[in-house]
């Protein structure tokens, strides 16, 4: 401390700017990253979901003209019960695969957002001059 100005040491700062500004232009940039894999996510959703409608479609109409055009009651009640059993079973099909894609993409989107928070934590320590805090080893 100089006795010429008492002051001086208060308003230095030990805290790295440059550093910090570009924490936060990586959280930005990771940010944006997490979005784009929503984004893509929800797209690939949603061409699946609409290929599924069109299967569907395709197939209602098939089992229709099917139904309409051959067989008696009994027969075509027959063929009614086993349709419907099988769309049942591939709705719950595509039910499930709908559900994996949106989890994969919530995943990826969250390793994104993840591992951007560790380092950006990582860099803030440094830039402020703060040791980083020690793993505790495990037991």
């Amino acid at each position: 401390m100089s006795f010429n100005n008492p002051f001086a040491d208060a308003f230095k700062s030990t805290v790295d700017f440059n550093q910090v500004f570009s924490t936060v232009r990586r959280n930005i940039e990771a940010a944006s990253a997490a979005n784009q894999a929503a984004v893509e996510g929800a797209q690939a959703i949603a061409r699946r979901q609409a290929e599924i409608t069109r299967e569907n479609v395709e197939t209602a109409l098939k089992a229709s003209k099917d139904l309409l055009t051959s067989g008696t009651p009994e027969t075509n009640l027959s063929k009614q019960a086993e349709l419907t059993k099988s769309f049942f079973e591939s709705a719950l099909t595509n039910l499930r695969e709908v559900s994996e894609m949106a989890t994969k993409a919530s995943f990826e989107v969250f390793d994104v957002l993840n591992q951007r928070a560790a380092a950006s934590l990582e860099e803030i320590s440094k830039a402020s001059g703060a040791a980083p805090a020690k793993k505790k080893n495990a037991a």
